[in-house]
Order: structure tokens, then sequence, then C-alpha cells
């Protein structure tokens, strides 16, 4: 059946309830991580609590739980739920509250997590790679909305993901508004050129990627390449040998395709698929924790 950890007590998934008045509902106000566990053990755990405490204290939402208290439920609602495999998927919420937009009248932030499957692209796409569009929706710009805030408003997000799905395609890229490659919907993005690996920096209004890091820290090196981080326009992005993209649920996949321009060979390419089989070696063996 499967429990799910709210406010300190594990309960049935279809018994999972929140408040009608709990300000994560009423105006998204809250933030979330999505965190892998891989044969026991949870990938970079603790850069998703850092990343996930950041968010909070970046919208004032006062957690109801330490990091260490988190920590320790993650770990009790995989084990309760045999899970060694797992998509995690971590919320705080403001908390029940009064109907206006008032964040403080919610006196006690509301904590939950789910553990479960994922899968977002077919298996055959990470053979031989997927296409995406670019989307016409622009990121919402960092002085509006600073996208290291992990936000569980993702309607700027979703607005964008439904062009690619009327696209009949799984992924749009979204550019900032001066024209510059920020992120896809859901994942953090890099491309290839003659060896060089590159991708945008944060400056480019994209979230803070967990796996990005690690691919940028970790993976990358230890497949004999360096990661640039540099502003790129989609010209660039368009004439790239290869493309791919990075995220906790999506891990690493190739693009063949952006719009109508093919990339490279149409196929993913020897980096991507070196980089991708490092990433789950990895994770796989020993999955890093800190």
């Amino acid at each position: 059946m499967g429990q799910v950890w709210i406010d300190g007590k594990l309960v049935d998934k279809e018994q999972a309830k929140v408040s009608v008045y709990d300000h994560g509902l009423l105006y998204g106000d809250g933030c979330f991580e999505g965190i892998r566990a891989y044969n026991g053990r949870i990938l970079k755990l603790r850069s998703h609590l850092k990343r996930m405490y950041g968010s909070a204290e970046r919208i004032r939402l006062k957690p109801a739980y330490t990091a260490d208290q988190v920590d320790k439920a993650i770990r009790q609602t995989l084990e309760t739920n045999g899970m060694k495999d797992a998509y995690i998927r971590l919320i705080f919420t403001r908390g029940v509250g009064t109907l206006g937009l008032h964040p403080f009248r919610c006196p006690v932030s509301g904590t939950i997590i789910i553990t479960d499957k994922i899968q977002l692209y077919p298996p055959e796409l990470y053979e031989k790679g997927m296409k995406v569009i670019v989307a016409k929706r622009p990121r919402i710009p960092i002085a509006c909305l600073d996208p290291a805030i992990k936000s569980l408003n993702y309607l700027n997000n979703i607005l964008a993901k439904i062009e690619a799905i009327d696209a009949d395609v799984l992924e749009a890229i979204m550019l900032n508004i001066e024209g510059y490659v920020s992120e896809c919907t859901g994942d953090n993005i890099f491309m290839i050129k003659s060896g060089q690996i590159i991708t945008p920096p944060t400056e480019a209004g994209m979230l803070h990627g967990v796996t990005r890091q690690f691919v940028i820290d970790t993976i990358a090196p230890a497949a004999g390449h360096k990661v640039q981080q540099k502003m790129l326009k989609l010209p660039e992005l368009l004439k790239a040998d290869e493309v791919f993209l990075t995220g906790t649920a999506a891990e690493i996949i190739g693009v063949n395709q952006i719009d109508d321009t093919k990339i490279g060979c149409g196929k993913v390419g020897d980096i991507t698929r070196k980089l991708a089989d490092e990433f789950r070696r990895r994770v796989k063996e020993n999955a890093p924790e800190d």
C-alpha cells in the first residue's frame, strides 16, 4: 500500500492529506526537493537538504524539523516501504493559515516525505536520444523570483512543459528574457563542442541543480573532462556536437534534436554516453551521500 511521512507520522498513502487551508495548496507557498536512493544509499542527500533549507530560509519559512530529523525520517520512510531504489519527494509547506496571503499567519509549517518510483522518459530515449523544443515562454527573471528557491509554485515551468507536450515531445529548453539558454522545464542542460563540455552558469537564471553539480565536480572529471560554465545563445547550442540534460529524476539523457535542428549525428554522442555510464556506475556501486 505504501506509507507517507506527514508531520511526524507515517500514514497509508490513501490517507495522506493536507488541509485545504494550507498555504502550500492555496498559494504554492513552500519548497520541495526531488531526491534519489540507489541500492540503499541516498544520492547527495546532504546537498539536497542544504538546498532545501536554503530555499526555506529565502522564503522565510521556518521548518518544523531539523535537517538531522528530516534525514532520519527519510530513511525511516524508505525502510518502512521496503525500498532501496526510490524517488524521494521532500516538501515543506507554509502550513495551515488564513485565506489571505499573509504568510506569517500560518503558525506551523508542514513537512511531507514521499518515497515512490519515477520514470520521466521511456528507456529507449536514453539509447537513441530525445527531441526537445525551445519554449516561447521565457524563464522568470532572477530579480522577480530567485531560481535558487525550489518553490512549490512551478507554473512557469509547467506552462513551458505544456508547449513541449503540444509539440509531441517531453521537454522544452527555456531561455531567459535576454535570450540566453537557461535550463529545461525540469532538467539542467549541457552541450559539447570539439570535446569541450559547456553548461550555462547559474546567472543565466536556472536552478542550482544537484545532479548538474555532481556532473561538474565528479562525473566529468572521472571521465577525463572539465566543464566550462558560460552564457550560451541558442545558435551556439544548435551547433553543438552533443547536448545532454541532467536531473535527479532524469539522471543523464542525450538530446538528438532541438526543434527542427539535428544535434551532431542525431544520436546520443560518445561523450554523453561515457558520462551516463560513469554516473550509473557510481550511483549503483556506492552513491555518495554528501
